[in-house]
């Protein structure tokens, strides 16, 4: 945990920005595999962790508003809890150190919250995402779960204060984007003819396990990067495969970090992954070259497409303006996802409180309908202290190649007979992730091999 400062510190700026009533928090609960005490690995809700930092199972929090004090609802630990787990800190222990200083048993939530509604308080609460805290809200408030609304307002609120980092949280990730740029060296030392895509992702969770520390996502590690989340993992490699890893690490404390890197598995690229390597090096260099205050998220994503584009008319798969390539939409045949998105407490940072609120603005809301754009997470102006990735990245889709092609689709933009060499082709991404200053970016974390020869060189190094 950070000290309780931190967190007093946190909710007194959210106490603020919200008019009044009380502010409801629901920690996560443990979910069972197959039974209730074999549960899956148990991962508190991040905003919970943002205000309260408490990574315990079933409790709540409440931020009362009109009456300035704030409770946390959970349970200590009974005779029969500690027989079997042992003597452990306890609830309230937690919560001082979160400088809370009352607590409540969790029962006493609901007549909590009754209360408020009787005298006609507002009850602000956040998009549930676990089924159980949907089912909880609807007893809580006594609605159908098709009833409910979360507050926008304390949405806002909380957007707003987490999406600029704190320089403790910036320690956080780096240590995070620090584990995964070993997760990606050991990635690169294994990877030859004959290994299996699982044995890498394993190995990866080793070390991550070892720096104590979780993954961030499930790990992409595979020889068919055309696939964008791809989790199949029980191909083997053979020469001549390109492959690519998406993974990151997660510290203790819950910050993510988030890397791509997309390499050969033979001793060097052959003609073809290089060129496309580079095209989409070139894009995610020139990219993330722009990152600034003030500039739009999706303003960098049309000049990264527009980079992409170029490469791939020296290649001869497209033609025409690279510019009104990507206004016409026709990059998307290649580069169907989005540039990157906020990263924190979340790989996809906040995510569950809504894109239109993280990404995107009233003035400005997010694109659903346009193919690419749709995927697009972050469109909206940066602002510093923000944490973000760029991954640009080329994929060949055989089914939409197809779909495409019989629809003769920008037909004035693409070479089919070109694109139809290349369909088998995988795909290629790069990604780092990067911190907006004042006057710009920073890169997080030491540093990842990306250059061609630093990759080949590296793997000569270690494999041959």
């Amino acid at each position: 945990m950070f000290s309780a400062e931190t967190y007093q510190n946190r909710r007194a700026v959210l106490q603020s920005n919200v008019a009044g009533g009380i502010l409801l928090f629901l920690g996560n609960i443990e979910n069972p595999v197959n039974f209730e005490h074999n549960p899956y690995y148990f991962r508190q809700d991040s905003t919970f962790l943002y205000y309260f930092g408490i990574q315990e199972p079933k409790i709540a929090a409440i931020i009362d508003i009109d009456e300035n004090k704030t409770i946390i609802f959970g349970d200590e630990l009974s005779i029969d809890d500690i027989v079997w787990m042992g003597r452990q800190e306890t609830l309230k222990e937690k919560s001082l150190k979160a400088g809370v200083k009352e607590t409540l048993p969790y029962a006493e939530l609901a007549q909590y919250v009754l209360k408020a509604q009787t005298s006609g308080r507002k009850v602000h609460y956040l998009p549930p995402y676990q089924p159980s805290n949907k089912i909880l809200l609807t007893d809580l408030l006594g609605i159908k779960i098709a009833e409910l609304q979360p507050s926008v307002e304390m949405i806002k609120a909380v957007v707003k204060q987490r999406s600029v980092k704190e320089a403790q949280e910036i320690v956080q990730i780096e240590e995070a984007v620090n584990v995964s740029n070993e997760m990606h060296l050991l990635a690169m030392r294994m990877a030859r003819p004959g290994v299996k895509e699982y044995e890498i992702a394993n190995a990866i969770q080793y070390l991550a396990a070892n720096k104590e520390c979780q993954m961030s996502y499930p790990p992409i590690v595979t020889i068919n990067g055309g696939i964008l989340h791809n989790h199949y993992r029980l191909n083997t490699l053979k020469e001549g495969d390109l492959f690519l890893n998406d993974s990151g690490a997660e510290t203790a404390m819950g910050y993510a970090g988030d890397l791509t890197r997309t390499f050969p598995v033979s001793k060097t690229f052959s003609t073809k992954q290089k060129e496309m390597y580079e095209i989409v090096l070139n894009s995610f260099n020139n990219a993330h070259n722009l990152l600034k205050p003030g500039v739009k998220f999706k303003d960098i994503y049309l000049k990264a497409s527009e980079y992409l584009v170029e490469g791939l008319v020296d290649l001869g798969l497209m033609k025409g303006n690279p510019e009104e390539a990507v206004k016409n939409n026709a990059h998307t045949l290649f580069f169907q996802c989005g540039l990157g998105h906020m990263m924190g407490l979340d790989v996809h940072d906040m995510e569950d409180l809504g894109e239109q609120y993280i990404g995107y603005t009233e003035e400005e809301p997010k694109d659903t309908k346009t193919f690419g754009l749709k995927s697009l997470r972050l469109g909206k102006a940066l602002e510093s202290g923000y944490v973000v990735t760029v991954e640009p990245g080329i994929y060949m889709i055989p089914e939409l190649i197809d779909i495409w092609q019989a629809e003769n689709k920008n037909a004035e933009f693409i070479n089919y007979d070109k694109v139809n060499e290349y369909r088998n082709f995988g795909g290629v991404r790069v990604e780092d992730d990067f911190l907006i200053t004042n006057d710009g970016y920073r890169l997080l974390g030491n540093g990842l091999i990306t250059t061609v020869d630093e990759i080949e060189n590296y793997r000569a190094e270690h494999l041959y």
